[in-house]
């Protein structure tokens, strides 16, 4: 997982870079909780219905993600995840960072995650 400051890129700066590199770029947008973070994932990564909206369920529905990259021969993908100040300063944030690298170990090449600071 990389970890950017919003004033060294824009995010339409790396998704041009992104599909540059034959990847596709999703963005999840600023939440500024952890329930924020975790309903925002569920929401734009079409996570199946029974999604417990807690770490453990974003743990699993990554990994099943990637898989589906994987197995469906579809180009990789890199969430641009954008992280708003007042979330860095939770502790929730390290866990979903936690979280989300090992998620990127899992995947391979199939999902990268770069974190975004507002």
């Amino acid at each position: 997982m990389k970890i950017y400051s919003a004033d060294a890129w824009t995010i339409e700066e790396l998704k041009e870079q992104i599909g540059d590199a034959g990847r596709r770029a999703l963005v999840i947008p600023a939440a500024d909780s952890k329930q924020a973070v975790l309903e925002t994932f569920r929401e734009l990564l079409d996570f199946p219905e029974d999604y417990g909206v807690d770490l453990d369920a974003l743990h699993d529905s990554l990994h099943d993600a990637a898989d589906a990259v994987t197995d469906d021969g579809e180009a990789p993908i890199t969430l641009i995840w954008q992280v708003p100040a007042a979330l860095r300063a939770d502790r929730s944030f390290g866990v979903i960072c936690e979280t989300l690298q090992d998620a990127e170990g899992y995947a391979g090449t199939s999902l990268d995650v770069i974190a975004v600071c507002l």
